[in-house]
């Protein structure tokens, strides 16, 4: 008896480390097959919508062999179409999980295991980054395909860094939206008057030079400027605007960002009460 009693721990001893990780994979996992449950919704929708809008632009504003950068334009604009379904559908990913948890009562599922709020922003941050990647490749493959588009990679480092930076930037205000809003028109509201907005004047379609006044200062303080432009360079291997300025910007709003979202998380605000 002594020897089976002495493969137990005490009570009150932590039996769990430092990282509870089958926890956070299993909130990890759960996200993943959430979205891919659905994958003609959640990954290849946005590859149609975004090779309309390809179609669309490159018909309107394409023709004549015009050149941006050096570069026809549907291939100019590929890079951009792919980085921007990218980050929206990250944050539709996180914002929609928290949702739904909270109008159908199941978020009491997430709170009640022993995951930390760091452990819970790794799961939810991490399925966000897994549907944008999907999304990216599901993109990129469609465009790659469309006569008169290069979706060639020719630095896979600034796709990856940038592709990555995006895509948790979006997870992580897609968690707080999810936790601020109280019905789907609240996120709905962020989507319209924030996330499309910022998106449009991102650079997808243009090049700063083509701005003047405040609306080229806006795009200069506008992250997903550099989300577009570094990722742009991974397939053109041409910048925008200032590339090692826009990977320091983006990982230090991220940080920040971050550090926000765990401390919602560890209050319980508005999941809890």
């Amino acid at each position: 008896m002594t020897g089976d009693a002495s493969r137990f721990p005490e009570p009150g001893v932590q039996r769990i480390g430092m990282l509870n990780w089958y926890g956070t994979r299993t909130l990890y996992l759960k996200e993943v097959r959430r979205f891919l449950k659905v994958h003609t919704q959640t990954i290849w929708a946005p590859a149609v919508t975004t090779l309309l809008f390809l179609v669309i632009f490159t018909v309107a504003l394409g023709r004549g062999g015009q050149t941006i950068l050096g570069v026809p334009f549907a291939t100019f604009l590929g890079p951009g179409l792919i980085a921007m379904a990218m980050v929206q559908n990250a944050f539709a990913n996180t914002s929609s999980s928290l949702m739904i948890g909270k109008v159908q009562g199941t978020i009491v599922d997430i709170l009640m295991p022993p995951l930390s709020p760091g452990e819970l922003l790794l799961g939810y941050v991490g399925g966000g980054v897994t549907r944008a990647f999907a999304v990216g490749a599901a993109v990129w493959l469609a465009i790659a395909l469309w006569p008169g588009a290069d979706a060639t990679i020719r630095a896979p480092w600034a796709v990856l860094y940038f592709g990555l930076m995006g895509s948790i930037l979006l997870s992580l205000l897609g968690i707080l939206t999810g936790i601020w809003a109280e019905k789907f028109d609240h996120t709905a509201a962020i989507t319209n008057f924030v996330i499309q907005p910022l998106s449009l004047l991102s650079g997808t379609f243009y090049t700063l030079d083509r701005l003047g006044g405040i609306w080229s200062t806006v795009s200069h303080i506008n992250p997903f400027f550099f989300i577009i432009d570094g990722f742009r360079y991974g397939f053109l291997g041409i910048a925008d605007g200032p590339l090692a300025w826009g990977a320091l910007y983006l990982l230090a709003i991220n940080a920040a960002l971050g550090a926000v979202t765990y401390a919602v998380l560890r209050t319980g605000w508005r999941l809890k009460a």
